[in-house]
Protein backbone atom coordinates (compact mmCIF):
# COMPACT_ATOMS: atom_id res chain seq x y z
CA UNK A 1 0.00 0.00 0.00
CA UNK A 2 1.20 3.50 -0.82
CA UNK A 3 2.69 5.20 2.22
CA UNK A 4 0.84 8.36 1.22
CA UNK A 5 -2.53 6.72 2.01
CA UNK A 6 -1.53 4.28 4.76
CA UNK A 7 -4.71 2.78 6.17
CA UNK A 8 -6.35 0.61 3.52
CA UNK A 9 -8.05 -2.39 5.10
CA UNK A 10 -7.21 -4.96 2.41
CA UNK A 11 -9.90 -7.61 1.79
CA UNK A 12 -7.48 -10.48 2.48
CA UNK A 13 -6.93 -9.16 6.01
CA UNK A 14 -10.52 -8.82 7.17
CA UNK A 15 -13.47 -11.09 7.75
CA UNK A 16 -16.70 -11.03 5.77
CA UNK A 17 -18.50 -9.62 8.80
CA UNK A 18 -16.00 -6.77 9.08
CA UNK A 19 -16.35 -6.03 5.36
CA UNK A 20 -20.13 -5.74 5.80
CA UNK A 21 -19.51 -3.47 8.78
CA UNK A 22 -17.23 -1.23 6.69
CA UNK A 23 -19.92 -1.00 4.00
CA UNK A 24 -22.41 0.01 6.70
CA UNK A 25 -19.95 2.68 7.91
CA UNK A 26 -19.63 4.09 4.39
CA UNK A 27 -23.43 4.21 4.07
CA UNK A 28 -23.95 5.93 7.43
CA UNK A 29 -21.25 8.51 6.75
CA UNK A 30 -22.72 9.29 3.32
CA UNK A 31 -26.14 9.81 4.94
CA UNK A 32 -24.72 12.94 6.60
CA UNK A 33 -23.30 14.62 3.49
CA UNK A 34 -26.37 16.46 2.16
CA UNK A 35 -28.77 17.06 5.05
CA UNK A 36 -27.22 20.48 5.71
CA UNK A 37 -28.47 21.63 2.27
CA UNK A 38 -31.91 20.08 1.98
CA UNK A 39 -32.98 20.53 5.61
CA UNK A 40 -32.46 24.30 5.43
CA UNK A 41 -34.25 24.58 2.09
CA UNK A 42 -37.25 22.70 3.48
CA UNK A 43 -37.86 25.40 6.14
CA UNK A 44 -36.49 28.41 4.27
CA UNK A 45 -39.79 30.33 4.41
CA UNK A 46 -40.15 29.74 8.14
CA UNK A 47 -36.52 30.73 8.74
CA UNK A 48 -36.80 33.99 6.81
CA UNK A 49 -40.02 34.81 8.68
CA UNK A 50 -38.24 34.16 12.00
CA UNK A 51 -35.04 36.10 11.29
CA UNK A 52 -36.07 38.62 8.63
CA UNK A 53 -33.34 37.53 6.22
CA UNK A 54 -33.45 39.38 2.90
CA UNK A 55 -33.12 37.86 -0.59
CA UNK A 56 -29.41 38.69 -0.89
CA UNK A 57 -28.59 37.05 2.44
CA UNK A 58 -30.63 34.00 1.45
CA UNK A 59 -28.70 33.74 -1.83
CA UNK A 60 -25.38 34.03 0.00
CA UNK A 61 -26.18 31.47 2.71
CA UNK A 62 -27.43 29.06 0.04
CA UNK A 63 -24.18 29.39 -1.92
CA UNK A 64 -21.84 29.40 1.12
CA UNK A 65 -21.71 25.64 1.84
CA UNK A 66 -21.08 24.65 -1.78
CA UNK A 67 -18.35 27.27 -2.10
CA UNK A 68 -16.65 26.13 1.11
CA UNK A 69 -16.91 22.49 0.03
CA UNK A 70 -15.07 23.39 -3.16
CA UNK A 71 -12.41 25.63 -1.64
CA UNK A 72 -11.56 23.12 1.10
CA UNK A 73 -11.47 20.02 -1.12
CA UNK A 74 -7.84 20.41 -2.38
CA UNK A 75 -6.63 20.40 1.24
CA UNK A 76 -8.39 17.18 2.18
CA UNK A 77 -5.80 14.82 0.56
CA UNK A 78 -3.17 16.39 2.84
CA UNK A 79 -5.35 15.58 5.85
CA UNK A 80 -5.89 12.01 4.63
CA UNK A 81 -2.17 11.44 4.08
CA UNK A 82 -1.30 12.70 7.56
CA UNK A 83 -4.10 11.11 9.60
CA UNK A 84 -5.44 8.36 7.35
CA UNK A 85 -8.67 8.26 5.37
CA UNK A 86 -10.95 6.87 8.06
CA UNK A 87 -9.61 9.24 10.71
CA UNK A 88 -10.17 12.11 8.27
CA UNK A 89 -13.78 10.97 7.89
CA UNK A 90 -14.18 11.05 11.67
CA UNK A 91 -12.92 14.64 11.70
CA UNK A 92 -15.42 15.45 8.97
CA UNK A 93 -18.29 13.99 10.99
CA UNK A 94 -17.26 16.00 14.06
CA UNK A 95 -17.34 19.18 11.97
CA UNK A 96 -20.75 18.29 10.51
CA UNK A 97 -22.24 17.57 13.93
CA UNK A 98 -20.74 20.73 15.43
CA UNK A 99 -21.90 22.85 12.51
CA UNK A 100 -25.46 21.55 12.59
CA UNK A 101 -25.54 22.09 16.34
CA UNK A 102 -24.19 25.66 16.14
CA UNK A 103 -26.66 26.48 13.36
CA UNK A 104 -29.58 25.70 15.68
CA UNK A 105 -28.48 27.80 18.68
CA UNK A 106 -31.38 29.87 20.08
CA UNK A 107 -30.08 33.42 19.56
CA UNK A 108 -33.23 35.26 18.54
CA UNK A 109 -32.86 36.89 15.15
CA UNK A 110 -29.03 36.85 15.25
CA UNK A 111 -27.58 35.22 12.14
CA UNK A 112 -24.02 34.44 13.25
CA UNK A 113 -24.85 30.85 14.35
CA UNK A 114 -26.29 30.18 10.90
CA UNK A 115 -23.15 31.45 9.15
CA UNK A 116 -20.60 29.78 11.44
CA UNK A 117 -22.55 26.53 11.71
CA UNK A 118 -22.98 26.29 7.95
CA UNK A 119 -19.26 26.96 7.47
CA UNK A 120 -18.22 24.19 9.89
CA UNK A 121 -20.67 21.68 8.42
CA UNK A 122 -19.50 22.49 4.89
CA UNK A 123 -15.88 21.81 5.88
CA UNK A 124 -16.91 18.40 7.18
CA UNK A 125 -18.88 17.64 4.02
CA UNK A 126 -15.83 18.51 1.93
CA UNK A 127 -13.81 15.89 3.81
CA UNK A 128 -16.43 13.22 3.19
CA UNK A 129 -16.84 14.13 -0.48
CA UNK A 130 -13.14 13.76 -1.22
CA UNK A 131 -12.29 10.78 0.98
CA UNK A 132 -15.17 8.40 0.21
CA UNK A 133 -14.10 7.77 -3.44
CA UNK A 134 -10.56 7.06 -2.18
CA UNK A 135 -11.87 4.54 0.35
CA UNK A 136 -13.79 2.82 -2.44
CA UNK A 137 -10.60 2.69 -4.53
CA UNK A 138 -8.51 1.28 -1.66
CA UNK A 139 -10.78 -0.88 0.45
CA UNK A 140 -13.08 -2.24 -2.28
CA UNK A 141 -10.75 -2.41 -5.34
CA UNK A 142 -12.65 -5.23 -7.04
CA UNK A 143 -16.09 -3.61 -6.56
CA UNK A 144 -15.54 0.01 -7.56
CA UNK A 145 -18.74 0.25 -9.61
CA UNK A 146 -20.99 -1.34 -6.99
CA UNK A 147 -19.53 0.57 -4.04
CA UNK A 148 -19.58 3.85 -5.97
CA UNK A 149 -23.25 3.22 -6.62
CA UNK A 150 -23.95 2.41 -2.98
CA UNK A 151 -22.36 5.51 -1.51
CA UNK A 152 -23.66 7.83 -4.24
CA UNK A 153 -27.13 6.39 -3.74
CA UNK A 154 -26.80 7.04 -0.02
CA UNK A 155 -25.73 10.64 -0.60
CA UNK A 156 -28.95 11.10 -2.59
CA UNK A 157 -30.90 9.51 0.24
CA UNK A 158 -29.22 11.97 2.62
CA UNK A 159 -30.67 14.89 0.68
CA UNK A 160 -34.06 13.18 0.57
CA UNK A 161 -34.03 12.69 4.35
CA UNK A 162 -33.45 16.38 4.92
CA UNK A 163 -36.17 17.38 2.48
CA UNK A 164 -38.77 14.89 3.71
CA UNK A 165 -38.36 14.97 7.50
CA UNK A 166 -37.44 18.55 8.41
CA UNK A 167 -41.02 19.81 8.04
CA UNK A 168 -42.40 16.95 10.20
CA UNK A 169 -39.68 17.68 12.77
CA UNK A 170 -40.78 21.30 12.76
CA UNK A 171 -44.36 20.23 13.36
CA UNK A 172 -43.34 17.91 16.20
CA UNK A 173 -40.84 20.23 17.92
CA UNK A 174 -42.56 23.54 17.17
CA UNK A 175 -39.28 25.40 16.60
CA UNK A 176 -37.42 25.77 13.33
CA UNK A 177 -34.03 25.85 15.07
CA UNK A 178 -34.70 22.62 16.93
CA UNK A 179 -35.90 21.00 13.71
CA UNK A 180 -32.58 21.85 12.05
CA UNK A 181 -30.51 20.93 15.11
CA UNK A 182 -31.98 17.43 15.27
CA UNK A 183 -29.70 16.42 12.38
CA UNK A 184 -26.63 17.02 14.56
CA UNK A 185 -27.70 14.12 16.78
CA UNK A 186 -27.68 11.77 13.81
CA UNK A 187 -24.08 12.74 12.95
CA UNK A 188 -23.00 12.06 16.54
CA UNK A 189 -24.68 8.65 16.43
CA UNK A 190 -22.73 7.73 13.29
CA UNK A 191 -19.48 8.76 15.02
CA UNK A 192 -20.19 6.18 17.70
CA UNK A 193 -20.94 3.50 15.10
CA UNK A 194 -17.66 3.98 13.18
CA UNK A 195 -15.53 3.98 16.36
CA UNK A 196 -14.59 0.25 15.98
CA UNK A 197 -13.30 0.93 12.45
CA UNK A 198 -11.08 3.72 13.78
CA UNK A 199 -9.86 1.48 16.59
CA UNK A 200 -8.97 -1.31 14.15
CA UNK A 201 -6.62 1.07 12.31
CA UNK A 202 -4.66 2.27 15.33
CA UNK A 203 -0.95 2.26 14.53
CA UNK A 204 -1.45 1.95 10.76
CA UNK A 205 -1.01 5.62 9.95
CA UNK A 206 2.47 6.44 8.79
CA UNK A 207 3.64 2.95 7.88
CA UNK A 208 3.38 0.86 4.74
CA UNK A 209 1.39 -2.37 4.64
CA UNK A 210 3.50 -5.42 3.99
CA UNK A 211 2.22 -8.26 1.84
CA UNK A 212 1.65 -11.73 3.24
CA UNK A 213 4.89 -13.75 2.89
CA UNK A 214 3.06 -16.51 1.04
CA UNK A 215 1.70 -14.02 -1.45
CA UNK A 216 5.15 -12.57 -1.98
CA UNK A 217 6.55 -16.02 -2.74
CA UNK A 218 3.77 -16.70 -5.20
CA UNK A 219 4.19 -13.35 -6.94
CA UNK A 220 7.81 -12.25 -6.56
CA UNK A 221 8.72 -8.65 -7.00
CA UNK A 222 10.90 -7.63 -9.90
CA UNK A 223 12.80 -4.49 -10.57
CA UNK A 224 10.85 -3.85 -13.77
CA UNK A 225 7.80 -1.66 -13.57
CA UNK A 226 5.98 -0.27 -10.61
CA UNK A 227 4.55 -2.58 -7.96
CA UNK A 228 0.89 -3.52 -7.89
CA UNK A 229 -1.09 -4.48 -4.86
CA UNK A 230 -4.00 -6.70 -5.72
CA UNK A 231 -7.26 -6.93 -3.86
CA UNK A 232 -5.92 -10.12 -2.31
CA UNK A 233 -3.12 -8.14 -0.73
CA UNK A 234 -0.28 -9.63 -2.82
CA UNK A 235 2.48 -7.57 -4.35
CA UNK A 236 3.92 -8.38 -7.69
CA UNK A 237 5.43 -7.04 -10.87
CA UNK A 238 3.19 -5.13 -13.15
CA UNK A 239 2.42 -1.64 -14.18
CA UNK A 240 -0.16 0.95 -14.86
CA UNK A 241 -1.80 1.04 -18.20
CA UNK A 242 0.68 2.72 -20.52
CA UNK A 243 -0.48 6.26 -21.14
CA UNK A 244 0.38 8.77 -23.81
CA UNK A 245 0.69 12.50 -23.16
CA UNK A 246 -3.10 12.81 -23.12
CA UNK A 247 -3.47 9.93 -20.71
CA UNK A 248 -5.05 7.49 -23.18
CA UNK A 249 -4.98 3.91 -21.95
CA UNK A 250 -3.32 1.41 -24.25
CA UNK A 251 -3.42 -1.59 -21.94
CA UNK A 252 -4.98 -2.86 -18.76
CA UNK A 253 -3.41 -3.54 -15.38
CA UNK A 254 -4.23 -6.73 -13.56
CA UNK A 255 -7.94 -6.82 -12.66
CA UNK A 256 -8.59 -5.57 -9.14
CA UNK A 257 -5.04 -4.20 -8.81
CA UNK A 258 -4.00 -0.84 -7.50
CA UNK A 259 -0.76 0.43 -9.00
CA UNK A 260 1.65 1.83 -6.43
CA UNK A 261 4.40 3.97 -7.97
CA UNK A 262 6.65 6.18 -5.95
CA UNK A 263 4.72 9.35 -5.09
CA UNK A 264 7.32 11.66 -6.59
CA UNK A 265 6.87 9.97 -9.99
CA UNK A 266 3.20 10.88 -10.26
CA UNK A 267 2.43 13.82 -12.48
CA UNK A 268 -0.10 16.35 -11.22
CA UNK A 269 -3.68 15.75 -12.35
CA UNK A 270 -3.79 19.46 -13.21
CA UNK A 271 -1.55 18.56 -16.17
CA UNK A 272 -4.01 16.02 -17.58
CA UNK A 273 -6.70 16.92 -20.10
CA UNK A 274 -8.75 13.95 -18.92
CA UNK A 275 -8.67 15.29 -15.35
CA UNK A 276 -9.88 18.68 -16.58
CA UNK A 277 -12.79 17.18 -18.54
CA UNK A 278 -13.80 15.32 -15.40
CA UNK A 279 -13.48 18.48 -13.31
CA UNK A 280 -15.56 20.59 -15.69
CA UNK A 281 -18.18 17.84 -15.84
CA UNK A 282 -18.27 17.90 -12.04
CA UNK A 283 -18.65 21.68 -12.07
CA UNK A 284 -21.59 21.57 -14.50
CA UNK A 285 -23.41 18.86 -12.55
CA UNK A 286 -22.72 20.62 -9.24
CA UNK A 287 -24.39 23.81 -10.50
CA UNK A 288 -27.69 21.97 -10.86
CA UNK A 289 -27.20 19.40 -8.10
CA UNK A 290 -26.84 21.85 -5.22
CA UNK A 291 -29.41 24.19 -6.74
CA UNK A 292 -31.90 21.31 -6.46
CA UNK A 293 -31.16 20.95 -2.75
CA UNK A 294 -31.31 24.69 -2.09
CA UNK A 295 -34.02 25.95 -4.48
CA UNK A 296 -36.33 23.22 -5.73
CA UNK A 297 -38.67 23.47 -2.72
CA UNK A 298 -38.80 27.32 -2.88
CA UNK A 299 -39.44 27.10 -6.64
CA UNK A 300 -42.36 24.74 -6.14
CA UNK A 301 -43.79 26.88 -3.36
CA UNK A 302 -43.40 29.96 -5.56
CA UNK A 303 -45.45 28.15 -8.21
CA UNK A 304 -48.26 27.70 -5.69
CA UNK A 305 -47.56 24.30 -4.15
CA UNK A 306 -48.23 23.85 -0.42
CA UNK A 307 -45.14 23.50 1.82
CA UNK A 308 -45.68 19.87 2.78
CA UNK A 309 -46.45 18.84 -0.80
CA UNK A 310 -43.37 20.70 -2.09
CA UNK A 311 -41.19 18.90 0.44
CA UNK A 312 -42.66 15.56 -0.60
CA UNK A 313 -42.05 16.23 -4.30
CA UNK A 314 -38.44 17.24 -3.61
CA UNK A 315 -37.92 14.17 -1.45
CA UNK A 316 -39.44 11.91 -4.12
CA UNK A 317 -37.24 13.45 -6.81
CA UNK A 318 -34.14 13.02 -4.67
CA UNK A 319 -35.12 9.45 -3.81
CA UNK A 320 -35.36 8.73 -7.53
CA UNK A 321 -31.75 9.86 -7.69
CA UNK A 322 -31.11 6.67 -5.75
CA UNK A 323 -32.13 4.57 -8.76
CA UNK A 324 -29.91 6.50 -11.13
CA UNK A 325 -26.97 6.60 -8.74
CA UNK A 326 -27.12 2.87 -8.06
CA UNK A 327 -27.47 1.66 -11.65
CA UNK A 328 -25.19 4.15 -13.42
CA UNK A 329 -21.89 3.21 -11.67
CA UNK A 330 -22.47 -0.50 -12.31
CA UNK A 331 -23.02 0.22 -16.00
CA UNK A 332 -20.07 2.62 -16.08
CA UNK A 333 -17.69 0.07 -14.57
CA UNK A 334 -18.62 -2.44 -17.29
CA UNK A 335 -18.01 0.00 -20.14
CA UNK A 336 -14.74 1.00 -21.71
CA UNK A 337 -16.31 4.35 -22.63
CA UNK A 338 -18.83 6.12 -20.43
CA UNK A 339 -19.41 9.02 -22.84
CA UNK A 340 -22.97 8.33 -23.93
CA UNK A 341 -24.02 7.32 -20.44
CA UNK A 342 -22.84 10.72 -19.20
CA UNK A 343 -24.58 12.51 -22.08
CA UNK A 344 -27.91 10.76 -21.41
CA UNK A 345 -27.72 11.62 -17.70
CA UNK A 346 -26.87 15.26 -18.45
CA UNK A 347 -29.77 15.66 -20.89
CA UNK A 348 -32.26 14.17 -18.39
CA UNK A 349 -30.94 16.47 -15.67
CA UNK A 350 -31.06 19.69 -17.68
CA UNK A 351 -34.43 18.99 -19.28
CA UNK A 352 -35.93 17.85 -15.98
CA UNK A 353 -34.90 21.00 -14.12
CA UNK A 354 -36.17 23.27 -16.90
CA UNK A 355 -39.55 21.51 -16.87
CA UNK A 356 -39.79 21.70 -13.07
CA UNK A 357 -39.57 25.48 -13.47
CA UNK A 358 -41.63 25.94 -16.65
CA UNK A 359 -43.57 22.74 -17.27
CA UNK A 360 -47.28 22.17 -16.51
CA UNK A 361 -47.93 21.64 -12.81
CA UNK A 362 -50.16 18.67 -13.57
CA UNK A 363 -47.14 16.68 -14.78
CA UNK A 364 -44.80 17.80 -12.00
CA UNK A 365 -44.27 14.19 -10.92
CA UNK A 366 -42.89 13.36 -14.37
CA UNK A 367 -40.56 16.36 -14.43
CA UNK A 368 -39.33 15.64 -10.91
CA UNK A 369 -38.70 12.01 -11.85
CA UNK A 370 -36.68 13.02 -14.94
CA UNK A 371 -34.60 15.38 -12.84
CA UNK A 372 -34.09 12.82 -10.08
CA UNK A 373 -32.99 9.91 -12.26
CA UNK A 374 -30.77 12.12 -14.40
CA UNK A 375 -29.17 13.94 -11.49
CA UNK A 376 -28.43 10.72 -9.63
CA UNK A 377 -26.88 9.08 -12.68
CA UNK A 378 -24.83 12.15 -13.60
CA UNK A 379 -23.39 12.59 -10.11
CA UNK A 380 -22.66 8.88 -9.81
CA UNK A 381 -20.90 8.64 -13.18
CA UNK A 382 -18.69 11.62 -12.30
CA UNK A 383 -17.70 10.13 -8.94
CA UNK A 384 -17.24 6.61 -10.33
CA UNK A 385 -14.81 7.86 -12.94
CA UNK A 386 -12.48 9.01 -10.15
CA UNK A 387 -11.67 5.32 -9.65
CA UNK A 388 -11.96 4.29 -13.29
CA UNK A 389 -9.68 7.04 -14.60
CA UNK A 390 -6.83 6.59 -12.10
CA UNK A 391 -4.26 3.85 -11.56
CA UNK A 392 -3.35 4.52 -7.91
CA UNK A 393 -5.11 5.36 -4.66
CA UNK A 394 -2.96 8.47 -4.21
CA UNK A 395 -3.83 9.71 -7.70
CA UNK A 396 -7.50 9.00 -6.98
CA UNK A 397 -7.18 11.16 -3.86
CA UNK A 398 -5.53 13.98 -5.79
CA UNK A 399 -8.03 13.78 -8.66
CA UNK A 400 -10.92 13.72 -6.17
CA UNK A 401 -9.51 16.85 -4.52
CA UNK A 402 -9.12 18.57 -7.89
CA UNK A 403 -12.56 17.59 -9.21
CA UNK A 404 -14.42 18.52 -6.07
CA UNK A 405 -12.26 21.53 -5.26
CA UNK A 406 -12.45 23.25 -8.64
CA UNK A 407 -15.76 21.64 -9.57
CA UNK A 408 -17.71 22.59 -6.47
CA UNK A 409 -16.16 26.06 -6.30
CA UNK A 410 -17.35 26.75 -9.83
CA UNK A 411 -20.58 24.86 -9.23
CA UNK A 412 -21.48 26.98 -6.22
CA UNK A 413 -22.17 29.85 -8.60
CA UNK A 414 -25.35 28.09 -9.72
CA UNK A 415 -26.90 28.23 -6.25
CA UNK A 416 -25.91 31.89 -5.88
CA UNK A 417 -27.10 32.87 -9.37
CA UNK A 418 -30.55 31.37 -8.85
CA UNK A 419 -31.01 33.49 -5.74
CA UNK A 420 -29.67 36.62 -7.37
CA UNK A 421 -31.70 36.18 -10.56
CA UNK A 422 -34.85 35.74 -8.52
CA UNK A 423 -34.02 38.76 -6.34
CA UNK A 424 -33.62 40.93 -9.45
CA UNK A 425 -36.45 39.60 -11.64
CA UNK A 426 -38.90 38.09 -9.17
CA UNK A 427 -39.06 35.04 -11.45
CA UNK A 428 -37.35 31.66 -11.77
CA UNK A 429 -37.57 31.69 -15.58
CA UNK A 430 -33.96 32.95 -15.93
CA UNK A 431 -32.91 29.97 -13.79
CA UNK A 432 -34.50 27.67 -16.38
CA UNK A 433 -32.21 29.16 -19.03
CA UNK A 434 -29.24 28.73 -16.71
CA UNK A 435 -29.92 25.03 -16.17
CA UNK A 436 -30.52 24.40 -19.86
CA UNK A 437 -26.96 25.69 -20.35
CA UNK A 438 -25.47 23.66 -17.49
CA UNK A 439 -27.12 20.50 -18.82
CA UNK A 440 -25.58 21.12 -22.23
CA UNK A 441 -22.14 21.75 -20.74
CA UNK A 442 -22.37 18.63 -18.59
CA UNK A 443 -23.18 16.59 -21.71
CA UNK A 444 -20.20 17.99 -23.64
CA UNK A 445 -17.66 17.56 -20.84
CA UNK A 446 -19.14 14.20 -19.86
CA UNK A 447 -18.67 12.94 -23.41
CA UNK A 448 -15.01 14.00 -23.37
CA UNK A 449 -14.38 12.62 -19.87
CA UNK A 450 -16.03 9.31 -20.71
CA UNK A 451 -13.46 8.31 -23.31
CA UNK A 452 -11.23 5.32 -22.46
CA UNK A 453 -8.35 7.26 -20.97
CA UNK A 454 -6.41 7.33 -17.70
CA UNK A 455 -5.18 10.36 -15.82
CA UNK A 456 -1.48 10.37 -16.62
CA UNK A 457 0.89 8.66 -14.19
CA UNK A 458 4.53 9.13 -15.15
CA UNK A 459 6.41 5.79 -15.31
Amino acid sequence: MNANIPDALWPSRRSTAFTVYLIACVVLIALNLRTVFSSFAAVLSEWTALTGMGPVAVALISALPVTVVGLAAPLVPLLARRWGTWSALAVGLVLIAAGLGIRSLPTGDALWPLWFGTLAAALGISVGNVVLPVIVKMDFPSSIGLMSGIYTMTICASAALGAAFTQPLLGALGDVRLALGAWAGFALLVLIVIAPALWSMRGLVGRVHRPDPASSRRRPRTSAGPRTVSSAGSVGAGGARPADHDGQASGQAEAGAVVVPHPEREASPFRSRTAWWLTLMMAAQAMSSFAVFAWMAPILRHRGMEAGAAGSVVAASIMLQVAGSLVAPILAARMRRQSWLAVAAAVLTGAGFVLVILGPMGAMGVWAAMLGVGQGALTAVALTMIGLRTATASMASRLSGMMQGVGYTLGSSGTFLVGQLFAVTGSYVPAAVLFACTGTLAAVFGYLAGRDRTVHVRE
